[in-house]
Parts: C-alpha cells; sequence; structure tokens
C-alpha cells in the first residue's frame, strides 16, 4: 500500500483531491461545492473535514472555506497524479474515450502504489497531461502549467489552441465532441456580445454557439503576439 493510503482512507483521499482542484480554482473549498462535487450530504463534509483538520491535512476558516495544510496539498498532489495517470491507462492502452474515463479512474487511482506507478509511467511513455490537458503532478508534486486563459476572456476576433478542458463530467466532454472543442484544435471567438453571455465561436471549419459556463472550462493558448481590442 502506498504512503498515504496509511495515513487517510479512500474516502479522504476523495475530500482531499476535492479541496486541491477547487483550491486552485477559487482559492478556498466551501462546504456546499464539497457536497455537490462529492456527491454527498453537506452534514458528511462537515465531518470529514473535521477529521481532516484534527490530523493537520487541512484548516477551515469560517465564512471561507476549506484550504489544505502542506502535507495535505503534498498528498492531495499525489492523489491527483495517480488519477490522471489512471486516466492515461484507461485511453492509451484501453483505449476508452476520453468522456469516460474519470469515474473508473477515481477508482483506480487508490490502488496505484509507487511501485507500481513507475511502470505504468514508463509504459505510457512519461505523459505530460492527462486525456483532457491538464498537467500530470510530477513525483515531487510540482505542476508545470502553460500559460492559457479561459476561453470567456477572450473577445472576439481572439483566437489560439487549445490546451485544456477543466470539468472531467462525461455529457460535458461529450458534447464538447461534438462540437470538436478538443485540446490541440484552434479556436476563435467570432462574436462575444454581452460578458456572461454566448459565445460565437469557429473551430476548423465550423462553427457553433456555446454557452458562458461551457466557455468557462476551456482553457486556451492565445495566438502569438495578439493582443485584445
Amino acid at each position: 500500500m502506498n504512503t498515504e493510503g496509511k495515513i487517510v482512507s479512500n474516502q479522504a483521499e476523495e475530500y482531499l483531491e476535492a479541496i486541491y482542484r477547487l483550491e486552485r480554482k477559487r482559492g478556498f473549498a466551501r462546504t456546499m461545492e464539497l457536497a455537490r462535487k462529492l456527491n454527498v450530504v453537506p452534514g458528511s463534509v462537515t465531518n470529514t473535514i473535521e477529521n481532516l483538520e484534527r490530523k493537520g491535512l487541512v484548516i477551515h476558516e469560517p465564512y471561507k472555506g476549506v484550504k489544505l495544510t502542506d502535507n495535505g496539498r503534498k498528498i492531495a498532489s499525489n492523489i491527483l497524479r495517480r488519477h490522471r495517470l489512471a486516466e492515461r491507462l484507461l485511453t492509451d492502452i484501453l483505449h476508452l474515450d476520453w468522456s469516460e474515463v474519470h469515474d473508473p479512474a477515481c477508482k483506480l487511482e487508490h490502488a496505484l502504489s509507487p511501485e507500481i506507478l513507475k511502470p505504468l509511467e514508463k509504459a505510457l511513455r512519461h505523459p505530460k497531461r492527462c486525456p483532457h490537458g491538464n498537467p500530470i503532478p510530477t513525483n515531487c508534486g510540482g505542476i508545470i502549467e502553460e500559460e492559457t486563459m479561459a476561453l470567456t476572456e477572450f473577445d472576439a476576433k481572439m483566437s489560439g489552441f487549445i490546451v485544456k478542458i477543466t470539468e472531467e463530467k462525461a455529457e460535458t466532454l461529450k458534447q464538447l465532441t461534438r462540437l470538436k472543442i478538443t485540446p490541440g484544435e484552434r479556436i476563435e471567438v467570432e462574436n462575444k456580445i454581452v460578458p456572461r453571455g454566448p459565445l460565437t465561436v469557429r473551430v476548423g471549419n465550423e462553427r457553433c454557439i456555446i454557452d458562458h459556463d461551457l466557455a468557462a472550462i476551456i482553457y486556451v493558448k492565445k495566438d502569438e503576439g495578439e493582443v485584445r481590442n
């Protein structure tokens, strides 16, 4: 069993990973957000957070939310590393569609020990990103992020290459597949009327309209030399 498995349960690992993801987005993870993400009742979240706080893995600040301690972040980064390598295993070796790998990877990540991870990485040819374009943490816990912008930050006529999709729900990824909005594709915002309204975008030769929430999970590397209007 891996070192982290001796410290926390599989359930606690799920919490630490969820807090890590939310903290990177918003600075804190709120109880209701965790409940929605983990599909549990808020009371269950409160009890687990208290347990993690007693173990020195999180800090709960009233009216703000939960943050990881250094030790908690180290464990969470390792869990995320296992999760994203599991996703690559499922897509690259078992040939599952990228929209189908998040949930099975959540189960598989708990079984990947350090002894398995090293040969797995070698077999996968040391991937840097998960199938959705998100960086795989290094063995030391570091994350190498490419400079990107959410598509919602783009003005009309701005363009670039899609780097990552930060939402891994199957229905969302299937929708993006239908629209051909996947990492590596070039995308251009043709029209943006209001700040939080829908965007008209072009991907290849296809034009489509996407809502603000969908655009917010699409991260793009802006074309070199391009400036805002």
